[in-house]
């Protein structure tokens, strides 16, 4: 399985991390309109990606769920039929939910940069810190440590969890206010 290092942190001011994520990107930006199902399974996560209407993915991924840098093993197939795949996924195991988000993509080193606004929920930013077979963990967290400090990321704005958990947080708050 491939693995990242990976952080997600609420972000405050869009413009100035696009502005800093523009100045030190080898590549990008790209923007992507992705729709993530997620699906029940027994450990980890199962997610159905579609970006742009045009492409889509099965994703599966196993992370802890805890602020700061943490480590993703995940497996990423293509498909041509995202919607006969999505019908099958939620015949056996059932959805969980869905998320939509805009993400502009940048590209630093080994790091996908994430500048995402996520439907119902806000705006974040993900440092993917792609690691190569023969790298340390500790590797990739020092990596992901020095991106956060240059885009000025604190420990108070580190989230945990997926944007789906994020997002379910969010409706429960609002349904105990009504």
């Amino acid at each position: 399985m491939a693995r990242n290092v990976e952080i997600k942190a609420r972000v405050n001011d869009m413009s100035r991390l696009r502005h800093l994520a523009a100045e030190i990107a080898n590549e990008g930006p790209w923007t992507l309109h992705q729709v993530d199902v997620f699906f029940h399974t027994a450990s980890g996560r199962l997610k159905l990606r579609t970006i742009n209407d045009e492409e889509s993915e099965l994703i599966y991924y196993h992370r802890a769920d805890q602020t700061g840098p943490k480590t993703s093993t995940y497996v990423r197939t293509p498909t041509a039929d995202p919607s006969g795949l999505r019908f099958v996924l939620s015949a056996v195991l059932g959805e969980l939910g869905e998320v939509r988000k805009r993400r502009t993509l940048y590209l630093v080193g080994q790091t996908r940069i994430h500048l995402d606004e996520v439907v119902d929920l806000g705006d974040f930013m993900e440092l993917e810190v792609v690691l190569r077979d023969d790298q340390s963990v500790t590797e990739g967290e020092k990596i992901a440590a020095e991106l956060m400090k240059r885009f000025e990321i604190r420990p108070a704005d580190l989230c945990d969890g997926a944007y789906l958990d994020l997002i379910g947080s969010t409706e429960t708050l609002r349904a105990m206010d009504e």
